[in-house]
């Protein structure tokens, strides 16, 4: 909603107004770029009159007779770009929107520009919009993408990092989450763990609230802006974790859809890479082989296959799939024979007579069809990204792995050694064996003695397993066990429910022999059962002593016991360190057993565990 203000000089936009729009430019960075893509497609932005889109500092020529909307980090080198462009009087007028806030001294720069180039009466808004942060769906955010590592797990978790570059980086996330809540128009109430990168965030941020509140000329949270807060009529709770309390779901392997996506495909801000594998037929020898083609698909919120299914177990999606492709073979055949009835194929009396009754389902066919070719294209990017999906759960044994850790994680008895698991040749990659070896290793409440320890670590090398993220996980397993005992994460187990019986079946394009057909149990991570104590108001050992603080109070009071005794309706759950769709997944499935409760997930950086085992 902001953005599409903004495309619109910043006026919300009318509904049903049948003028054209006003046709205009849109020059954003590589920031601003991020924030667009996952939300608006090129098609919505036309439809608001934006006719070319171009980052900031590519070669743009001169269009002197349109209005240009800038949306573009505040940095030295944007504005020097922008000051140029005023004095090359591209644009006819200029909207300039900056995603985070400017400094007096840089919109000092700007006005110096415009008047050297005389074009102070071109400028014609300068906005601070606040948008510092990605959305990727309806209840997930996620901090930035481009300087990512600035902000990353490692980043925080540095042993020789400095006190100020600790600052810089708080300061960062705290910039992004204070345009998060001016976005939403509410003023949270906040609670954290002691003693982690999440209080350090927690005390910035609510000073920053605090501050702004108390400026009431130029207060972000009055008047206009909170009615527009979803959460109008009751404080959202944000809850700020660390990621160091739970580092065994990052690496954990998953079963749902959007997860696995994530885990074992190119997933980024929403749009997945495949490569194509070239065809079976056989390359004549010597021959260069064929070069893989590259497709990418966006997954996005207006798909309505990928929002009903992501957060399914794998085995549903295959044939969900496998449904609507038949569904959609049925309709097909329909379009055929309305076309052949309607006399395409010969003017015999039979189809003349029968025309009368026949041009109301041609016309409903001819309406349906658009919707028909659109199914296609759905049905079509499903079977492409779940058959690739599915060649790396058959290659690497993934539905053994996550039956495995689920196992582990939940203490129940194993019924293959985990020695077995990691020597085995046939099952997963280096990388899967060294993920399984860390959950156990993370999950067991005595770590191994140092003579089972070595057994593994040989057997993890002949495997080809790169050691290095288990000597960090050690030391932070020894720092955490004087903190508190090992998370647990529930114990249900997940029900294997005999092979595939519908799948199976041969007209099926998913070949699923050998792969478990492995239902879910509801369990809580620890991320959700920290939310569910915070936001139900109970008393749990874990919790107790989490931080409690109310930006609008007069004086911050810095204790543990909440003001307010009600549970909550809202919730945001914030990961310094970055989170993970495993987690996220599982915060949804927790808020569909609560009537009208809302749950957002944000997380500094999004990765998956091959992403994560990197930065250990």
């Amino acid at each position: 909603v902001a953005l599409k203000r903004m495309l619109n000089f910043n006026v919300p936009p009318v509904k049903n107004s049948t003028g054209e729009p006003v046709w205009k430019v849109l020059i954003y960075d590589r920031f601003g770029q991020d924030i667009i893509s996952p939300l608006l497609s090129v098609k919505e932005l036309r439809d608001m009159g934006i006719t070319l889109h171009l980052l900031l500092h590519s070669d743009r020529d001169a269009i002197p007779d349109v209005p240009a909307v800038y949306f573009v980090m505040p940095t030295e080198e944007n504005i020097d770009r922008m000051c140029q462009d005023l004095r090359n009087q591209l644009y006819e007028s200029y909207y300039l929107n900056f995603i985070s806030a400017i400094s007096r001294s840089k919109l000092e720069d700007i006005a110096n520009a415009a008047i050297g180039a005389n074009a102070v009466t071109q400028v014609a808004k300068v906005f601070d919009q606040y948008l510092n942060f990605i959305t990727l769906e309806d209840d997930m955010f996620v901090l930035c993408n481009q300087n990512k590592e600035l902000v990353s797990y490692r980043a925080i978790n540095r042993p020789d990092i400095t006190d100020t570059e600790m600052e810089t980086i708080m300061d960062t996330i705290v910039d992004s989450l204070f345009c998060f809540f001016v976005t939403l128009g509410a003023i949270p109430i906040i609670r954290c763990s002691r003693g982690t990168a999440a209080e350090m965030v927690a005390v910035k941020l609510d000073k920053k609230l605090r501050e702004n509140l108390r400026d009431a000329r130029n207060s972000l949270f009055t008047g206009d802006t909170l009615g527009a807060g979803q959460f109008s009529f009751q404080r959202p709770l944000l809850v700020l974790v660390d990621r160091n309390i739970d580092l065994a779901t990052p690496l954990h392997h998953t079963w749902t859809y959007q997860a696995l996506v994530h885990d074992v495909l190119d997933f980024h801000l929403n749009r997945v890479n495949l490569e194509e594998s070239a065809g079976t037929e056989s390359t004549p020898a010597g021959a260069r082989p064929k070069k893989k083609n590259k497709k990418s698909y966006d997954l996005t919120t207006s798909d309505k296959f990928w929002q009903k299914h992501k957060g399914s177990p794998f085995p549903e999606v295959a044939e969900s799939v496998q449904q609507e492709l038949e569904s959609y073979r049925a309709q097909e055949d329909e379009v055929k024979r309305l076309k052949s009835i309607m006399g395409i194929e010969g003017e015999d009396e039979g189809a003349i007579s029968m025309l009368s009754d026949n041009t109301a389902k041609l016309t409903s066919a001819v309406s349906s069809l658009p919707e028909l070719l659109e199914k296609k294209r759905l049905i079509d990017l499903h079977t492409n990204v779940a058959t690739a999906v599915l060649e790396h759960i058959k290659s690497r044994k993934l539905d053994v792995y996550f039956e495995y850790e689920e196992k582990i994680m939940s203490k129940s008895t194993l019924d293959k050694s985990l020695l077995d698991m990691i020597s085995d040749p046939d099952a997963g990659t280096p990388e899967d064996k060294m993920r399984l070896f860390l959950i156990y290793y993370i999950s067991s409440a005595q770590a191994p003695s140092e003579i089972d320890l070595e057994q593994y670590k040989k057997a993890l090398t002949d495997a080809g397993c790169n050691l290095a993220p288990l000597s960090y996980i050690k030391q932070w397993k020894a720092f955490t066990k004087m903190a508190s005992a090992p998370t647990s994460y529930g114990n249900a187990t997940p029900k294997p429910l005999g092979l595939f019986s519908r799948v199976m079946n041969t007209g099926s394009q998913f070949v699923m022999e050998g792969v478990k057909n492995l239902v879910l149990k509801q369990q809580n991570l620890p991320v959700t059962r920290i939310l569910d104590n915070l936001m139900e108001m109970k008393s749990n050992p874990e919790t107790d002593d989490y931080r409690y603080f109310d930006p609008k109070m007069l004086r911050g009071s810095d204790s543990s016991v909440p003001r307010n005794k009600n549970p909550f309706q809202e919730a945001i759950v914030f990961v310094v360190g970055g989170g993970n769709y495993i987690e996220y997944q599982n915060l949804i499935d927790y808020v569909k057993g609560k009537q009208g409760k809302h749950v957002l997930y944000g997380c500094s950086e999004l990765f998956n565990a091959a992403q994560f085992i990197k930065q250990v």
